[in-house]
C-alpha cells in the first residue's frame, strides 16, 4: 500500500493516519472540522491536501449515519480504489451503501475494536491498534482485491484481523459494547437523584461500572440507533433479570421470616450467573485456556519502595489485577528469587530478575495495552 485517505480525524481516524505515516504510507486527510483537520496534520498524522489521483484505500471514520452518504460522496468523486469504515455497527450502513448505488465490490466493512477514554486527534496514537481485534464484515460482492487491500491496512496497523458476516458482528458488539454502554448511563444517571454526601462517597467501584458513560452522548445515540435491532431484544431480556432482582429484594423486607430463604435463594442464583458469565472473559492465569501472561517491564528510580508503593496505587487506579510481579534486586544485593515467596510474586517464580531498577508486571494479555496507556498516562517509563 502506498497511498490512502481518511476521511474524519477524531481518535480513531487520526491513530489510523498516524499508524499509516508511520509505516510510509502517503496519508490524506479530509475533515468537515478544520480545526480538527489542522491538529491532525500537526501530529503529523498526514497532509490535509487532497489527493491527485485515487489512493489505494479510503478510510471513512464518521458516525454510523453518516457512512453511507459519505462513501458514496466520495465513491463518485474517485477518491480511492479502495473503501472501508470504521463504525460499530455494520449491517444497516452496508444496507444504505446498497440504497444509494454505493459500489460493494470494493467495499469492505471495518471495526478496529480499540479506543481510549479521552477524544480527538489530540488523544490519538499510533500504537492504539496494536494487538487488538479489527473485525472486517466482507460481503458475497466484496472482491478479493479489495479485502485484501483491508487485510493490509489491518496489518499496518499491527491489529489482529477477525472476519465475521455483518449481522454476526452487530450482534456480538451489542453484547459486549452497546449494552453495558447503556448499563453505565443508566447506572451513572442515578447520580443526578442522589444526596450529595452519597455522591461524594463514590470510589473506584462506581468509577468503573460508569467510566464509558462519560462518551459522547449524540454519537452513542447514532450508534444505538443504528443497532437497535440487536441491542433491543437483550434490554428486554436485562429488564426480565432487574424485575426478577428488585422482586426478591421486596420479598427480603416484606415477607415473613421464614419466606426469606426463597428469596435470598433467587437473589443468589441471579448473581452467581453473574459470577459464571464473567469468568467467560477472565480465564485465570494458568488456567485452562489461558493465555502466558504479558510482562510490563516498569522503571522505578531512586527510592524504589516509595515508587513501588506509588506505582501499584497507579495499577489500582487502573482497575487491573496483576497476574503476578518480578521485583528488582534487594537494596542488600539480594537478588529478586529472594522475595517471590510474597503472594503478589509467587507466580512469577519462574521468570528471571528484570533489569536493575525496574519492576515486571505481569498481567493478562488483553490488558496490557491499558494499562500501558494508563501508566504512561502518569509519567511512568514503560516497556
Amino acid at each position: 500500500m502506498h497511498s490512502a485517505a481518511v476521511v474524519g480525524t477524531g481518535l480513531i481516524g487520526t491513530s489510523i493516519a498516524l499508524a499509516l505515516t508511520a509505516r510510509g504510507v502517503t496519508t490524506h486527510l479530509i475533515d468537515r472540522d478544520r480545526d480538527s483537520l489542522r491538529i491532525a496534520a500537526a501530529r503529523g498524522a498526514g497532509t490535509p491536501e487532497p489527493p491527485s489521483a485515487p489512493v489505494d484505500i479510503a478510510v471513512i471514520a464518521v458516525p454510523p449515519s453518516d457512512i453511507a452518504r459519505t462513501i458514496a460522496d466520495h465513491q463518485k468523486a474517485e477518491l480511492a480504489k479502495v473503501y472501508t469504515d470504521v463504525a460499530s455497527v455494520k449491517a444497516l450502513p452496508h444496507a444504505e451503501c446498497l440504497a444509494l448505488g454505493c459500489d460493494t465490490t470494493v467495499l469492505v466493512g471495518g471495526h478496529p475494536l480499540a479506543g481510549r477514554e479521552r477524544s480527538g486527534p489530540l488523544s490519538a496514537r499510533a500504537d492504539l491498534f496494536q494487538d487488538r481485534h479489527w473485525v472486517l464484515t466482507p460481503t458475497p460482492e466484496t472482491s478479493e482485491s479489495a479485502l485484501n487491500r483491508a487485510l493490509e491496512l489491518v496489518s499496518l496497523c499491527n491489529a489482529v484481523p477477525v472476519l465475521l458476516d455483518p449481522p454476526d458482528h452487530d450482534r456480538a458488539v451489542a453484547l459486549i459494547s452497546h449494552l453495558p454502554h447503556v448499563m453505565a448511563s443508566l447506572t451513572a444517571a442515578r447520580l443526578l437523584e442522589g444526596e450529595d454526601y452519597a455522591v461524594r462517597l463514590a470510589g473506584r467501584g462506581m468509577r468503573d461500572v460508569t467510566r464509558v458513560a462519560a462518551g459522547d452522548a449524540a454519537l452513542w445515540a447514532d450508534i444505538l440507533a443504528a443497532n437497535a435491532a440487536a441491542v433491543g431484544p437483550l434490554l428486554t431480556e436485562l429488564t426480565a433479570d432487574l424485575q426478577r432482582t428488585a422482586e426478591a429484594l421486596g420479598r427480603l423486607t416484606e415477607d415473613s421470616p421464614e419466606q426469606h430463604g426463597a428469596a435470598l435463594a433467587d437473589l443468589t442464583e441471579i448473581l452467581r450467573r453473574g459470577s459464571e458469565g464473567r469468568a467467560r472473559i477472565a480465564t485465570p492465569y494458568g488456567g485452562p485456556g489461558a493465555h502466558p501472561p504479558a510482562a510490563l517491564s516498569v522503571a522505578l528510580g531512586d527510592d524504589r519502595d516509595r515508587q513501588l508503593e506509588r506505582l501499584l496505587d497507579d495499577v489500582g487506579d487502573a482497575r487491573v489485577d496483576l497476574e503476578g510481579m518480578v521485583l528488582p534486586s534487594a537494596p542488600n544485593g539480594a537478588d529478586a528469587s529472594d522475595v517471590r515467596d510474597a503472594p503478589d510474586v509467587r507466580r512469577a517464580s519462574h521468570r528471571v530478575p528484570p533489569p536493575h531498577g525496574s519492576v515486571e508486571l505481569l498481567v493478562a494479555p488483553d490488558v496490557a495495552r491499558p494499562l500501558t496507556d494508563a501508566l504512561r498516562d502518569r509519567g511512568w517509563a514503560v516497556r
